[in-house]
């Protein structure tokens, strides 16, 4: 591949695999995110960054230009989901009940984190005629989510993003891709918390959160980590050289798209 990506929120889960993967087509590969693992990538340079400031991220664009020279590929994947009730439905607690904080955080990271990093490395790509964004969404934004109406909205909003960037940004040949995933393999990294939230939205004992698959999705299972690296990797190649302005589900079957 030999080019230079950067992947947001690349310290574990989702955005691990994708930097992983690219590493092994070829890329260097800077990982950007609030704080360095113990465990690193082989070959795999880590930056600190808030994707919600301005100023964090024009500062670390700074410090990849200056290591690495060129931004090739953004890979748009740091993101946070706190399930959340527009009210309590079932009248036990108002803990899971969507707040202005909650919402405020899920915009910031979710949202402006994609614009504010899409637009500084689209200021290096754009002299070269020639680059790579590729958006992390959901199946939630895709489909809607009970008890997660503002994660999913943040990840409809990044779906905007990438059909409209992609019209702004392809006369200078650079493209713009959604990847929306569906329901994952558990990476270790959700905390307990997450998953009772999950459970009282949805009105379902937590040892249920994770089970039916075989039911929900047509495949009949929960999709690998390495499967969105996959699919990102070819979308950041020339193999993918006419795809743009189209986010891509990758759901099992289980969302229309």
């Amino acid at each position: 591949m030999g080019k230079v990506a950067v992947v947001t929120g690349g310290s574990s889960g989702i955005g691990r695999s994708i930097a992983k993967k690219l590493s092994e087509c070829g890329a260097e590969i800077a990982v950007v995110d609030l704080a360095i693992p113990e465990e690193k990538l082989a070959g795999v340079s880590y930056y600190v960054c808030d994707v919600a400031s301005g100023k964090s991220v024009q500062e670390t664009a700074h410090q990849i230009l200056e290591a690495f020279g060129s931004i090739d590929i953004l890979v748009n994947n740091a993101g946070i989901n706190k399930p959340r009730l527009l009210v309590d439905l079932y009248g036990k607690t108002e803990e899971f009940v969507l707040s202005e904080e909650d919402f405020d955080q899920m915009i910031n990271v979710n949202q402006k984190g994609v614009y504010l990093f899409s637009q500084a490395a689209a200021k290096v790509m754009l002299p070269k005629k020639a680059g790579v964004i590729i958006n992390i969404s959901s199946e939630a934004g895709m489909e809607g989510s009970v008890g997660q109406s503002c994660y999913a909205a943040t990840k409809g909003a990044v779906n905007a993003f990438t059909r409209s960037w992609a019209k702004e940004l392809g006369a200078w040949n650079i493209r713009v891709v959604g990847v929306a995933p569906g329901i994952n393999e558990k990476t270790g990294i959700t905390s307990p918390k997450h998953y009772e939230a999950l459970a009282y939205t949805r009105n379902i004992p937590v040892e249920n959160v994770d089970t039916g698959y075989e039911k929900s999705i047509p495949l009949g299972r929960a999709g690998h980590l390495d499967e969105i690296g996959d699919l990102v990797a070819y979308l950041s190649s020339d193999l993918a050289s006419y795809i743009t302005g189209t986010t891509i589900n990758i759901t099992g079957g289980k969302s229309r798209g």
